[in-house]
């Protein structure tokens, strides 16, 4: 009797307890696959393809100006357009990985697309559009081009958006998966692995946006290109390596149809009166559900329509009786499959919450830029890149990652004990108030910025006296609140999301992103229609000295407040949760915190 309790631990021990399996299908043993060996590999792919993608967006709009012939509109409008679709990608690749090919096959099929359009446009640049040879710089134009030539490029850089957007939200889960959140151990690390993946994120686009930036804006493309290519090359191989060593879950099927199948069976059910504390609810025992790799969700209150999808009536009891298997889904549906689409209702609305931030991060890409322009950007004889300030962003990323992990977190767990240390709602919430300082630093700068501007300045370029160097509060704060809000991000949707959502949750960051991208773009017209009137030029006009900048990012800091405030109640309001977990505990799914309230 002893010999066999101490095998069932033994067992215990070395297999995952989280139901991953390995490539071959089989209970992953720890020992063998996934933690560090596993996260490593996945951080540096994911540094090396942000390499390879920034390698070719940060100076894409250059490269539609000096070799295509266009003009400043029409690029910015085009890149707008392409940045877009990688978000938008990034939910059919994650539809794909949570429903049908897994996480693994989907990052391999994707990076192999993203390298092959890498490629192509390294094979069109040196082939079709740079010519005559040494053009594309910012003296040399370069010739026209066929409609055939313009419709490949397009094509190309379409295939990397394709590639780039539907492997970004499944590697993140992906890389996720390779800790155990059932071990204490493992599950620390895994929180862990977050900051880090943000960090090899951004290293990769620093490197893009100095080195090979600096390359393409002296004409020198097919490297830039090339360099793009083999940097996303080198990724795919370094993912493929370790193969052997990932720990996977299965596909759960379309989730579509299974919230469908939620909302009809709940319709169905509207007249049906339903037992206090519901217990006439139909609930797949703990053992069946750990056999498919699932945690049990367990029911919450809320959404209490919702609930009738899962009433059990007489009808529903004779078919069970019968056979389990047997059950119409249109009809009767289990609590986790109501508690999934509980699930997503409720994040929608922390999800809203974040556009605004996105549109803050924006910024940094354009304004930031513009502004900087317009500043004095000369030390002695060299000149400071205005889109070079960014990098301070990435060491203010780099700094907070290391402040908050080694210095902020344990003293505030050591306070803190019930939750422990900051939740992900509240590291959220900081990021948007460090978001808000931001936008007033950026405002101040500009006030000082158009006191000590050049009168009659004929364009923007050095337009003001004030150095540049002044910016770097704005940047610095702006890193610091990344930390808090797209890391905390990133661990609330992949810990929030239900197990057959993971890549989806990861999705909802990008799209995030994109969607602030949008927002941005629509203010910034608005505000200029507005703001335009008789002899007025608007708050941007094209020279910055005639224009109220400062206006505008204090408008984004009162924005920014107003949508701080609907955080607060969205995440009062917002219910973490609830697991039986595999191993038949019940706990909230937060991490070990206990409290979804925001405490700010």
């Amino acid at each position: 009797m002893v010999s066999i309790e101490k095998k069932i631990a033994k067992e215990e021990e070395v297999y995952t307890l989280d139901g991953a399996v390995d490539r071959h299908g089989h209970p992953a043993i720890r020992a063998r696959t996934g933690t560090w060996v596993a996260g490593i590999l996945v951080l540096v792919n994911q540094g090396l393809a942000t390499l390879a993608f920034f390698g070719v967006g940060v100076n894409l709009v250059l490269f539609l100006t000096r070799v295509l012939g266009q003009d400043n509109a029409e690029a910015a409008n085009n890149v707008s357009k392409w940045t877009g679709t990688v978000y938008i990608f990034s939910l059919l690749g994650a539809f794909l990985s949570d429903s049908y090919w897994g996480r693994y096959k989907t990052c391999a099929v994707f990076q192999a697309v993203f390298v092959v359009g890498l490629v192509l446009l390294s094979i069109s640049s040196s082939a079709f559009l740079l010519k005559p040879s040494g053009c594309g710089d910012e003296k040399t134009p370069c010739g026209s081009h066929s409609a055939f030539h313009i419709l490949f490029f397009y094509f190309a850089i379409y295939l990397i958006a394709l590639g780039n957007g539907g492997y970004q939200p499944t590697i993140a889960t992906f890389g996720a998966d390779q800790f155990d959140e059932e071990d204490p151990k493992e599950g620390h690390s895994k929180i862990a692995f977050f900051s880090f993946f943000y960090l090899a994120l951004n290293l990769g686009s620093l490197f893009s946006n100095t080195i090979l930036g600096y390359f393409e804006d002296q004409g020198l493309w097919t490297l830039g290109f090339w360099a793009s290519a083999g940097s996303a090359f080198v990724a795919l191989v370094l993912f493929l390596i370790g193969t052997p060593r990932y720990r996977h879950f299965k596909p759960k099927g379309n989730p579509l149809s299974r919230f469908c199948q939620v909302l009809v069976a709940a319709t169905r059910k509207w007249k049906v009166e339903m037992m206090p504390g519901g217990e006439d609810l139909f609930v797949v025992d703990q053992k069946e559900s750990s056999m498919n790799g699932d945690r049990k969700i367990l029911h919450t209150e809320g959404f209490s329509f919702l609930d009738r999808a899962a009433i059990m009536t007489p009808k529903d009891y004779a078919n069970q009786e019968e056979n389990i298997e047997g059950r119409n889904p249109w009809r009767l549906c289990t609590v986790a499959q109501v508690e999934e689409v509980k699930c997503v209702l409720r994040l929608l609305p922390i999800w809203l919450c974040t556009i605004l931030y996105s549109v803050v991060f924006t910024q940094m890409a354009s304004l930031f830029v513009e502004q900087g322009a317009a500043m004095k950007t000369t030390v002695s004889n060299f000149n400071i890149p205005a889109a070079g300030m960014s990098s301070f962003d990435i060491f203010s990323v780099a700094i907070f990652i290391f402040i908050y992990r080694r210095i902020l977190d344990p003293i505030v767990a050591r306070i803190k004990t019930k939750p422990k240390g900051l939740t992900e709602l509240q590291r959220m919430g900081i990021g948007l108030v460090i978001a808000i300082l931001a936008m007033v630093s950026a405002g101040v700068v500009e006030v000082f910025r158009l006191k000590h501007a050049k009168k009659d300045c004929p364009s923007c370029e050095n337009a003001s006296s004030l150095s540049i160097f002044w910016q770097i509060p704005q940047y610095m704060l702006i890193g610091a609140s990344e930390v808090f809000m797209y890391v905390g991000q990133l661990e609330f949707f992949n810990g929030q999301a239900p197990d057959g959502l993971k890549s989806f949750g990861s999705a909802l960051c990008m799209t995030s992103i994109s969607l602030g991208n949008y927002v941005s773009s629509l203010l910034v017209t608005m505000v200029m229609k507005i703001s335009t009137k008789d002899d007025m030029p608007g708050w941007i006009p094209g020279n910055l000295n005639r224009g109220h900048l400062d206006r505008f990012y204090f408008l984004l800091a009162a924005l920014t407040t107003t949508d701080l405030v609907f955080y607060i109640i969205c995440a009062k309001w917002y219910k973490y949760m609830k697991f039986e977990g595999r191993r038949g505990e019940d706990h909230d799914n937060n991490n070990g915190q206990v409290a979804a309230e925001l405490e700010v």
